[in-house]
Order: C-alpha cells, then structure tokens, then sequence
C-alpha cells in the first residue's frame, strides 16, 4: 500500500492540531466548557423561628426572638424581623446585635422599627408587601401582610415574609404563598394559629424542593416523630428539621 499524499496528511494533522481529534471522519472539540462559580450559602437553625444564613463572609439573621438564643443576631451583618410577637422580636437581642456590629442594619414592619429607630438613626428600615432591598449582599423580596388568625377576638398584627436570594422563604407566622417557584421553605410546623394538615397543605401549596421547621419550640420530643412521619408522607416535598445550632448546606 502506497502512504498518502502528503497533503493528506497535512490535512489529517491540522485537524487533530486545531479542533480536537478525527476518528471515522468525525471532528469533535474538547475544549472544556466555562466554570460558572457555585455560591454556597450555609443555613443555621437557631431556636425556634430564628434562622441565620452565611453566605461570602456575610450574615443574615431572620427572628431573633425570646426563644432562641441571646446571642442569636450577635454578629449579623443585616437583621430581618416578621413580626412584633416576643418570639420573633425582643428588642435587647437586636441592640446587642447593632451595638456589636456598627455596621449592622434592620429591615422589618413599622411597629418594630418604631422601637429602634431613634437609638439607631439610619439603621433601621421599614419594609411592607411588595417591597424589595439588598441586605448585606442578600437581595430580598417582602411577601405578605396579616399574622395568621389565632382566635377571631384576637385582633391580627401585620406580618411579613421574607424571600432570600430567589431562592428560600421565611413566611413568619403566617402561610404565605410568595407567588413564584421556592427552593426551600421555612416551614411553621407548630402554633397556637395552625394544625398540621393546614401546614401540609401549604407545602403543598408552595411545592419547595425542601422544607425545614420553624416554629418548633413548644412541639414536645414526643410529637415530632408524628410531625415528621405526616409532613414527609403528604407535604409532597423532601422534609427536614435541624436542631437548634444545627447547620446545614443550601
């Protein structure tokens, strides 16, 4: 068998030189494809409704009330409060959080701010449904107006939900659907204004890819099994919960 051309083979060369390798005729590039870099944000179950998110060197702390821990907000760069109800908001967990941090910033409803707003000048920020805001590098969408109803003669307080990054929701003490796809959802799994097939429902409703509790400090151990075994089976998403100081990856 006589060798090919030589300009055949210069052919065959450059080919596999300049766009990957030949087989059968077939060119394929390998060049590889752009790396998107991945931002994890690291969330932290605190006590009941409070939940701290960590995300680039910054810390968002949402509900830092009388239930969870006294140094739940310290070392936050951006605080997030729902509601004016003691387990979600207790004014000396968010001045220590200010005082320790000068750079620290609150977002929340009017009645709070009210509270904070003079000793902290510029650092407290009223927010109410359909409001957007960065905090701390966090981009935020306010969801929601009315505390759910505990007894038709308790008269109900403004509550709003926030939406972190797109992509996880703190409803507060309400069942607030935000309207748009939800990756994870904090969820109020116990309440003197709900019952569980109210909260399965609503994962149902807001279709997360994960749930994890909130609202969980008066649920007895004896309870949570049952809680768990309901909201896992009907909630139609994956389901967890964290133990106060138990973190976990988003």
């Amino acid at each position: 068998m006589t060798a090919p051309p030589r300009p055949a083979r210069l052919l065959s060369w450059w080919r596999m030189s300049t766009m990957g390798w030949c087989d059968a005729g077939v060119v394929r590039n390998t060049a590889r494809e752009p790396q998107h870099e991945v931002i994890t944000v690291k969330l932290t179950k605190k006590s009941h409704s409070c939940v701290r998110l960590e995300k680039d060197g910054r810390t968002l702390v949402i509900d830092p009330g009388v239930f969870s821990e006294e140094d739940a907000a310290i070392g936050a760069d951006a605080v997030l409060v729902t509601h004016e109800h003691p387990d979600h908001f207790e004014e000396g967990r968010l001045r220590a959080a200010l005082e320790s941090n000068p750079e620290a910033e609150i977002w929340t409803l009017r009645s709070v701010a009210e509270q904070l707003s003079a000793a902290f000048p510029g650092r407290v920020h009223t927010v109410g449904h359909g409001d957007t805001f960065t905090a701390a590098g966090y981009d935020v969408e306010v969801h929601g107006e009315l505390h759910a109803v505990i007894h038709p003669e308790i008269p109900r307080v403004t509550n709003v939900g926030y939406l972190v990054d797109g992509s996880l929701f703190h409803p507060g003490d309400a069942l607030t659907v935000p309207g748009r796809p939800v990756e994870t959802l904090m969820l109020p799994v116990h309440a003197p204004w709900n019952k569980v097939s109210e909260v399965i429902d609503y994962v149902r409703e807001v279709k997360p890819r994960r749930a994890f509790d909130i609202h969980d400090a008066l649920l007895t151990d004896l309870a949570r099994p049952v809680y768990d075994g309901l909201i896992g089976r009907l909630g139609g998403a994956g389901h967890s919960r964290l133990a106060p100081g138990e973190a976990t990856d988003l």
